[in-house]
């Protein structure tokens, strides 16, 4: 099996009061899964093409500008047809990324994976941000 090379999607955090935004950039040819949501939140797809599939809303294709409704539960498997920028917004007052993310993702554990793998959303992770 040959292992794929792993691909860092450039990760944007904003905070406006009661809400936190992340904008997340992924390269075109970039296969991805996203962590289980545990919340209702919407997000846009403002640039691109991907296919996706996920148990809950089955294979779509999306094209660029797109407004979608994640519901709990969900969890995406995700190909960039071309560079996509996707846009999550949670209602929360929290503006530590950490504990969002935990807020809001379903803990993941796989076996084929080695510990902290299935956690890489906390790589985007910025050690300072400034406070709204």
């Amino acid at each position: 099996m040959v292992a794929a090379e792993r691909v860092d999607c450039q990760i944007v955090h904003r905070f406006v009061p009661g809400m936190y935004i992340r904008e997340c950039h992924i390269p075109a040819g970039t296969l991805l899964t996203t962590m289980e949501h545990k919340t209702t939140h919407p997000f846009v797809v403002l640039r691109g093409v991907l296919r996706l599939i996920s148990a809950n809303e089955g294979p779509q294709e999306i094209h660029a500008p797109h407004v979608g409704i994640t519901e709990p539960g969900t969890r995406r498997m995700i190909l960039a047809l071309e560079d996509v920028t996707w846009l999550t917004f949670h209602a929360t007052d929290e503006i530590d990324v950490e504990k969002i993310g935990e807020a809001i993702l379903a803990p993941n554990t796989n076996p084929l994976l080695a510990p902290g793998e299935a956690e890489q959303w906390r790589d985007s992770i910025p050690q300072h941000l400034p406070h709204p």
